[in-house]
C-alpha cells in the first residue's frame, strides 16, 4: 500500500509512521509536513534512510504541494493540525487556516484523484464536556475552544464529502495521547520535563478536570486497525478507559520522579476549560481492536524516555 501521512513529523504522526514501517515493511510512506514548531525532523531521524519513506516539506493549505504528495497514493491518514488549546485561545485564526482550510484542500484534491481511503484524525474534544456517561460516535458535537471548534468543522467537512460525493472517508476521534516525542507544551511531557529540571508544575484551577489517557502506540495501532478494517463513512472513537483527574496524574508523575506536592503550582484556570472528556469505544472493540498497554507501565516508560532523551526536549523548551 502507498500511503500519504500528513503531519508525520508531529507527535502522533511520527509514532504512526514508525509503527507502519515496522509492521508493514512493504508499504511505502510519503510524509507531508510543513515543519512548524512542533513538527520536528528529529522525530523520524532513525527512519530517514528507509527506502520506503519519503519526506515532502509542504503545507496542507498549499494546493500544489498537496497534489504532488497525493500522486499515486492509495490512502491518506490526515494528522496535520494545530492542536494546543492554549495557543488557540491566544491566536485562533491559524487554527482555522490549518485545521479547516488545510483539511478542505486535502479532501478536495484527494477526491479529484480518486484516493481509495481517507482517514481523518479528529479528537474527543469535538464532543465537549460530559458530566456523566460517555459520548458515542453519533452524539452531537459541542466544541468549547477555538481548537476543538476547528477540528469539529473539519470533521463535518470530512463527513460531508462522504455524504455528498461518496468519498471514502473514515473519521477517528481519539482521547488524550501521551508517550515519546510529545512536544513539551502538553500536560504530561511538560510536567515530566519541569520536574526533571527541578521546576514546579503549573496545574490549572482545582485540578479536577478529567481526561481519558491512551498511550500513543495503542492509539497508532488502533488507527492502523481502522485503516485496514474500518468501514467507509463511519466514525470510530479510540480510548483506553484510563480516566483520571489532572491532580491524580500530577500526583503519579510526582511519585515516579520522587517529588512531593510542594512542586505543584496552582494557576488560574483556562478559559472555557472542559470539565470531563469521556468517549465510548464499544464500536471499535466490537470490530476486534483492544489496547495492549497498561497505563501505569506506559507512564513509567514515558517518564524514562524523557529522562533518557533530554537533548531532544531541552532545545524545544528553550524556543
Amino acid at each position: 500500500m502507498n500511503l500519504l501521512i500528513t503531519g508525520g513529523n508531529g507527535f502522533i504522526g511520527s509514532n504512526f509512521i514508525r509503527l507502519i514501517l515496522n509492521k508493514y515493511p512493504d508499504y511505502k510512506i510519503t510524509n507531508l509536513d510543513s515543519l512548524t514548531y512542533c513538527g520536528n525532523p528529529e522525530n523520524l531521524k532513525d527512519i530517514e534512510e528507509n527506502p520506503n519513506y519519503e519526506f515532502i516539506k509542504g503545507d496542507v493549505c498549499d494546493i500544489n504541494a498537496v497534489r504532488q504528495a497525493l500522486a499515486n497514493k492509495d490512502a491518506v491518514i490526515h494528522f496535520a493540525a494545530e492542536s494546543h488549546v492554549d495557543n488557540s485561545i491566544r491566536d485562533p485564526f491559524i487554527f482555522t487556516k490549518t485545521n479547516v482550510t488545510g483539511t478542505h484542500v486535502l479532501l478536495e484534491e484527494a477526491r479529484k484523484l480518486n484516493i481509495k481511503r481517507f482517514v481523518y484524525i479528529s479528537t474527543d474534544e469535538v464532543y465537549g464536556s460530559i458530566e456523566n456517561g460517555s459520548f458515542k460516535e453519533d452524539d452531537p458535537l459541542n466544541p468549547s475552544s477555538p481548537y476543538s471548534a476547528s477540528k469539529a468543522a473539519a470533521d463535518m467537512l470530512a463527513r460531508a464529502y462522504y455524504t455528498t460525493y461518496k468519498f471514502p472517508v473514515i473519521i477517528v476521534r481519539s482521547s488524550n495521547n501521551f508517550g515519546p516525542y510529545q512536544y513539551p507544551e502538553k500536560l504530561i511531557p511538560l510536567f515530566i520535563t519541569n520536574l526533571i529540571e527541578g521546576k514546579k508544575v503549573p496545574l490549572y484551577g482545582d485540578g479536577m478536570n478529567v481526561r481519558d489517557w491512551i498511550y500513543v502506540i495503542d492509539n497508532c495501532d488502533a488507527i492502523s486497525f481502522i485503516l485496514h478494517n474500518g468501514e467507509i463513512g463511519e466514525v470510530y472513537n479510540i480510548a483506553a478507559a484510563n480516566e483520571m483527574s489532572n491532580i491524580e496524574i500530577t500526583q503519579l508523575i510526582l511519585k515516579e520522579l520522587g517529588k512531593d506536592e510542594s512542586y505543584i503550582q496552582k494557576v488560574s484556570d483556562r478559559p472555557g476549560h472542559d470539565r470531563r472528556y469521556s468517549i465510548s469505544c464499544d464500536k471499535i472493540l466490537k470490530l476486534g481492536w483492544k489496547p495492549k498497554f497498561v497505563f501505569r507501565n506506559a507512564l513509567t516508560d514515558t517518564i524514562n524516555w524523557y529522562k533518557q532523551n533530554s537533548s531532544w526536549w531541552k532545545k524545544l523548551k528553550r524556543c
